[in-house]
């Protein structure tokens, strides 16, 4: 578990956990240097579950209302499945659980690096922008996905 350096711990309001690439996209993003509300907390090990790092993390930051889990794969592909019970287990009753990424999907590229581009902004933008509001449920039911 690795914390990001150089946060102000007494201004993180959102701790958006992540593992891999995406870790780049997020703090290369020309928004991150507006967000010192936002932390970064990059997962370098899934297995054993990183029980005391997180917990550890998430106590570093007295102000901290929510934590959100960060990927590009899709919903139904990475490491979302594996975390997301896992944190949800451990978190403090007072913050709330989110999710970042692709929705889910058959296959787990766009198809254009255009499209991929686009999406992977959003992701970026969407995790950094405390006016979003995050969810760990997707906007739309089973049925119309």
């Amino acid at each position: 578990m690795l914390s990001e350096p150089g946060v102000d711990a007494e201004q993180v309001k959102r701790l958006l956990l992540c593992t891999g690439k995406i870790y780049y996209d997020i703090i290369g993003n020309p928004l991150r240097a507006e967000t010192p509300e936002v932390a970064i907390g990059r997962v370098e090990l899934l297995y054993p579950f990183p029980e005391e790092e997180i917990l550890a993390l998430i106590n570093s930051y007295p102000k901290l209302e929510e934590v959100v889990w960060v990927q590009e794969e899709p919903r139904n592909m990475g490491s979302r499945a594996h975390m997301s019970p896992r944190l949800q287990q451990i978190l403090p009753d007072a913050l709330s659980f989110g999710y970042v990424g692709r929705p889910e999907r058959a296959a787990s590229g766009e198809g254009y690096p255009a499209a991929h581009s686009r999406e992977q902004n959003r992701i970026v933008v969407t995790a950094l922008d405390l006016a979003r509001p995050i969810s760990q449920y997707p906007l739309a039911n089973p049925g119309d996905r």
